[in-house]
């Protein structure tokens, strides 16, 4: 198991960047894929994409996030973020819409606008989003909308 105590730095910073570009060349880069919900923790277990286990407990004042670089020296260990899942959400009028905005904030759910239209982060299974949104639904003053 390896075991990692701090974060060396990102992906995106250019000598990280170079390195690793080096290294997946010689197939030599493992990536860490976590839960976005995981991201604030500062100790936690998991595999990579190739198996390896690792066990990660960072100091209070540093945190992973997508392209966290763990490891950067024979071999690298990068930080993978699932994509975030969003449902979208559109009311049929506007007493609708302040209605739907009230609920979700009353439920501290993380949301975003798009025009019309808005967004709900999904911590968890659709289907129980929907349920909860179902009153709502099922007097059609909303309607979940497909992403485009």
């Amino acid at each position: 198991m390896k075991t990692f105590t701090r974060v060396l730095g990102f992906a995106s910073d250019r000598e990280i960047a170079a390195k690793l570009h080096d290294l997946s060349h010689e197939g030599k880069v493992e990536y860490l894929l976590l839960d976005r919900n995981d991201a604030p923790r500062k100790r936690l277990r998991a595999k990579t994409d190739k198996g390896t286990e690792c066990l990660i407990a960072l100091p209070r004042n540093e945190g992973l996030g997508e392209g966290a670089v763990l490891e950067l020296g024979g071999q690298a260990t990068v930080v993978r973020m699932n994509e975030e899942r969003w449902l979208t959400v559109e009311a049929f009028d506007q007493a609708a819409a302040l209605e739907l905005g009230y609920f979700c904030g009353n439920l501290h759910w993380r949301v975003r606008f798009d025009g019309k239209r808005i967004q709900i982060a999904l911590e968890g299974p659709e289907k129980d989003y929907l349920a909860r949104l179902d009153h709502l639904i099922a007097t059609q003053r909303a309607r979940p909308v497909a992403d485009d």
